[in-house]
């Protein structure tokens, strides 16, 4: 009957979020790549392909403490967290060789195995082990048994956070260094989106663990206040705008035409034929947050290979003295997600994993006020209303955002004053066509917490799989990223040198 009971509670709650139509409570998902049914696919498919191919990739579990900053006596429960090893590049603990670590985000590790090629790009000319390691309540790593009942209430939820997941990579790291008898092999973590924050965090946090750290398109000044909240939109906008000034005025103009649409008495049946719905539409809204959607996807993700933004805007110009504006509108859908029977628009908010477990991060300590309120956005005016954020979470949830908590606990305000003095070691790479770049650090802070930037890349871009057209400036950036780890290996190993270099005694003085 207990079970009955949960999996209603579960149904429940997934309901509620995928009937939350509010822009107070829509922040853009971070991630290291983009999701597509297309691309989960080819995941599902090329994952095991992949790990044929790395015969010493090896999957391994921790037992993991469920929280690791008190002492009551359900904090000693244990959980499962898993971790994946490649040992094919590794130099060996009796060498010193440098340890890779991957800092899982909010989504299963071995999607970051199959995206994220940097690491073992990059192994071979360190001779490094790689270590993935995945987060908690995500993928396999899930505490109290199943998801359901992990995600079941307030109680449950609780141990899922920031500062307990880099807790977990601490513990797992120093187990991986102990199993291996790695103890002089130095550390260097990396992280892609919110996976960049963990990591920058780590490293201010676990600098014993950690020498260094890359942390990859990394917002880490988008909460309390700290980035504009407009910043994002505004780089959404202004990519759009910078690839075609009529498709940018042809998106601007769409949504008061979608709205006027709607008014007639029989216009949602209009708009869900038009644009295909593979079901009918219930509001305009629908619409609306899924081309809202379509597009902050399509420029936070702007490969150069793929070009997304300019995909989108050809369509919609091409189709100019065609058709009218929504007719545009939806050729440009149609060129981002290809020609379908129909077109989801609840794709972007089905109650996935990563959709369900970054809602509660964002309703809990993730607070990023994103909106848009400039008048030369492409978007129709809609600020971050902070009030009603905390409403629709405190319905979903029951409990309160803590929107000044990451400020707090890893720092934020005059971070270039304070960070100067005691943070080393630390990248933060960005492009800044990606939209999130509104809320990166893109001055370097000092000459070891380095920014390098670049103007046309987008988001996680850096430590994605290589390719043969990746442009000059993709591949200058990699390559000074990877020269600035060497450095700090090379002072590591000069440091080890140093202080377990045998002292000589003093030669007695002849009498």
């Amino acid at each position: 009957m207990g079970t009955i009971f949960h999996s209603f509670q579960w149904f429940s709650l997934f309901f509620l979020i995928i009937s939350v139509n509010v822009y107070a409570f829509k922040i853009p998902r971070l991630g290291s790549w983009r999701r597509s049914k297309e691309r989960d696919s080819q995941i599902s498919s090329s994952s095991s392909h992949l790990a044929d191919d790395h015969d010493q990739l090896k999957t391994f579990y921790y037992t993991q403490r469920l929280d690791h900053f008190n002492y009551r006596p359900d904090s000693y429960h244990t959980f499962q967290q898993r971790y994946i090893i490649d040992f094919k590049y590794w130099g060996g603990a009796k060498s010193s060789a440098p340890i890779f670590a991957f800092f899982g985000a909010e989504g299963p590790v071995d999607q970051d195995i199959y995206y994220v090629g940097f690491l073992r790009e990059n192994a071979p000319q360190f001779s490094a082990l790689i270590v993935y390691i995945e987060h908690r309540y995500y993928g396999k790593s899930i505490p109290f048994g199943s998801r359901e009942e992990a995600m079941r209430n307030a109680s449950t939820r609780g141990y899922f956070n920031s500062a307990q997941a880099i807790a977990d990579y601490a513990a797992v790291l120093l187990h991986v260094k102990k199993t291996l008898s790695a103890q002089n092999s130095p550390i260097i973590v990396i992280g892609g989106s919110y996976g960049g924050m963990l990591a920058s965090w780590f490293r201010l946090k676990y600098p014993h663990i950690a020498i260094g750290a890359l942390a990859s398109s990394a917002p880490i000044l988008y909460f309390n206040g700290i980035a504009p909240q407009a910043g994002y939109y505004y780089i959404v906008t202004k990519d759009f705008k910078e690839t075609s000034e009529s498709c940018y005025q042809t998106i601007r103009k769409s949504w008061s035409e979608i709205d006027r649409v709607a008014k007639k008495p029989n216009g949602l049946s209009i708009l869900s034929k038009r644009f295909k719905a593979c079901e009918k539409l219930n509001k305009s809204f629908e619409l609306k947050d899924y081309l809202d959607s379509l597009y902050t996807d399509a420029a936070q993700y702007n490969f150069p290979s793929e070009k997304p933004v300019k995909v989108i805007c050809e369509a919609i110009d091409a189709a100019a003295h065609k058709t009218d504006i929504l007719g545009q509108i939806f050729k440009g859908v149609v060129a981002f997600m290809r020609n379908r029977s129909c077109y989801d628009m609840n794709e972007y908010n089905h109650p996935t994993e990563t959709n369900l477990g970054w809602k509660w991060q964002t309703c809990s300590e993730m607070v990023m006020p994103i909106g848009h309120e400039r008048n030369d956005s492409m978007f129709p005016p809609s600020p971050f209303n902070m009030k009603r954020f905390v409403h629709e979470c405190r319905s979903l949830y029951g409990v309160l955002p803590q929107p000044h908590w990451v400020t707090t606990y890893y720092g934020g305000p005059d971070l270039k004053l304070i960070l100067h003095r005691f943070a080393s070691n630390i990248i933060f790479s960005n492009g800044l066509r990606d939209p999130y770049s509104s809320g990166g650090v893109l001055e370097s802070i000092s000459n070891s917490v380095v920014a390098v930037t670049t103007a046309n890349g987008c988001h996680c871009l850096d430590i994605q799989s290589r390719s043969e057209k990746d442009p000059e400036w993709l591949v200058m950036q990699r390559n000074k990223e990877v020269k600035i780890m060497k450095g700090w290996i090379a002072e590591y190993q000069a440091d080890l040198t140093a202080l377990t270099k045998p002292i000589k005694a003093p030669t007695p003085k002849k009498s």
